[in-house]
């Protein structure tokens, strides 16, 4: 009989293989998996509309003849991955018949495989009971400023320098503004977003970590209340730059892509209610022509910081760093931690 394990008792080298659709795997997986699924979105489509409408047996058997054509190219991905890995540890939606089934002919097969009890169901319980208690244990270090000052630069460069930080915005893949989305693709789910701060959050290496001051949403995202308190009741650091600094980071940024400019544009509009007609038109007129400098320091100055700073004002902030480069920021930051925090 193959083994069952909870998710919690994972232990060793193994490694994740999430046996579901690829849609299934984009929109939320355990962090870490590899995707080699049984039946791509169509298949899995298929499948589930004769299970509703025909039998459990027709969907049963059009499973199989679909995944049969399938199993030698499985079997060498399992393969190959089981020569760096003690172990592979599979699961499904619930721990049903696609990681059952394959569990059982792999084992057959002499490979040391098992699932996850529950499949990703029992995971998702676990972020939701587990990532309160974590959160718990931890002081957040508030970096708060203006658009452009460098906030996510800076925190970039705190973790490679070996220091824990929690890049909301990059678990949501959203930058959090009107023009968050621009260049990035398609805004991460709840679920994912929530799987991907336990994750750090697990693997940090102190209790003190830096974190961006957030609204509670970011793009489609919502930032669990818990962690929000917690970040109110952290160490607030006021991050600043001069106008030029922060203009040549934005342009940078949000020009990437070759499809920055019309994104820009999309999202400029939508602004509306603050600026005249007039003044986004011409504003969309020279981010199409690649002027982009003027653009940038009108909406600071006219848009986010009256914006930002309206927020900004309520905190009595531990510690204010102006910033010249990112990485001597990061250095002040990494002192004051050293030297006031960790003693």
């Amino acid at each position: 009989m193959f083994q069952t394990t909870e998710y919690k008792e994972l232990k060793g080298d193994y490694v994740l293989v999430d046996v579901r659709s690829p849609l299934e795997y984009k929109e939320n997986t355990i962090p870490g998996a590899v995707n080699i699924p049984l039946f791509n979105d169509e298949e899995r489509a298929l499948v589930g509309t004769i299970y509703k409408q025909e039998s459990t047996e027709k969907a049963k058997r059009t499973g199989m003849e679909i995944v049969s054509k399938k199993l030698p190219s499985i079997y060498d991905e399992f393969l190959e991955l089981g020569k760096n890995h003690k172990k592979i540890v599979l699961f499904c939606a619930r721990g049903g018949m696609r990681s059952g089934s394959l569990v059982a002919l792999l084992s057959s097969l002499g490979m040391r495989v098992e699932r996850i009890k529950g499949g990703y169901k029992s995971y998702r319980s676990y972020v939701l009971e587990e990532l309160p208690k974590v959160n718990e244990q931890v002081k957040y270090i508030v970096l708060h400023g203006n658009t452009g000052v460098g906030k996510t630069e800076i925190l970039k460069k705190l973790k490679s320098d070996g220091y824990d930080i929690l890049d909301l915005e990059g678990f949501a893949n959203h930058r959090g503004s009107i023009l968050g989305s621009v260049g990035l693709g398609d805004v991460n789910s709840q679920k994912k977003f929530e799987s991907l701060i336990l994750n750090e959050l697990k693997h940090r290496n102190s209790d003190f970590v830096f974190i961006e001051a957030e609204s509670k949403r970011i793009g489609r995202v919502i930032i669990p209340e818990y962690i929000h308190e917690s970040m109110k009741n952290g160490i607030h650091i006021f991050v600043d730059a001069d106008l030029d600094f922060r203009c040549n980071l934005i342009v940078k940024e949000y020009t990437k892509c070759k499809t920055s400019n019309e994104e820009i544009c999309d999202s400029i509009i939508k602004i509306k209610k603050i600026l005249s007609k007039e003044c986004l038109e011409e504003f969309c007129k020279k981010v199409m022509e690649n002027d982009y400098e003027e653009v940038v320091k009108e909406l600071m100055v006219k848009y986010y910081d009256p914006m930002y700073m309206h927020s900004a004002n309520q905190y009595d902030y531990d510690l204010k760093i102006f910033v010249s480069t990112v990485e001597k920021a990061a250095k002040e930051l990494e002192s004051f931690v050293d030297n006031h925090l960790k003693k």
